[in-house]
């Protein structure tokens, strides 16, 4: 990852307090309780871990188990696990890679689109209920500017450390 800026570059207020909001919904997200609340509803029964490898695999095209380490920053074996769990539920399959047919990629099965439906299902159900004070719009807006978050989140996670990206607002030499 690119280094972060030096300590002397002053951190706006509000950048501040997205970081304090989004450390509150990360550990809100990823407790155990919050979990097993949300499988119970869903009718499935996975970990944390799997439950994201899961989702993943569901929203992308088949895919080596290497790009998928890389797409959830975490190590290559760490994902080796998860497939065999997620493959002896009969959540996914290994399938031939066209490219190298040496290789294999990942690829969800029907009762993997059906459990990912059901999580979200559920999960969709919760947040509804969080949010129903919010307008329309309001939710249209925050939908809009969490995409673009993840977006430019993922933008910078990629960028080569040898050119680190300068804070927004930093001066730039002319």
């Amino acid at each position: 990852m690119p280094t972060p800026p030096p300590a002397d570059v002053s951190v706006s207020t509000a950048t501040l307090e997205i970081e304090r909001a989004l450390s509150r919904i990360t550990y809100l997200a990823r407790g155990i309780r919050q979990h097993d609340r949300l499988m119970a509803l869903a009718g499935v029964a996975l970990d944390r871990a799997a439950t994201a490898l899961l989702r993943q695999i569901a929203d992308s095209e088949p895919m080596r188990p290497s790009e998928l380490a890389a797409r959830l920053a975490v190590e290559a074996s760490h994902i080796t696990r998860q497939v065999q769990q997620l493959q002896k539920a009969g959540l996914v399959t290994r399938v031939p890679d066209p490219d190298d047919r040496r290789a294999q990629r990942i690829q969800i099965t029907p009762a993997g689109e059906e459990a990912v439906h059901r999580i979200r299902e559920a999960s969709t159900r919760g947040m509804q209920m969080a949010l129903a004070d919010w307008s329309p719009q309001e939710l249209q807006q925050l939908a809009t500017l969490f995409h673009r978050m993840v977006d430019d989140f993922l933008s910078y996670a990629i960028e080569d450390e040898e050119t680190p990206r300068e804070p927004a607002g930093a001066a730039r030499p002319a």
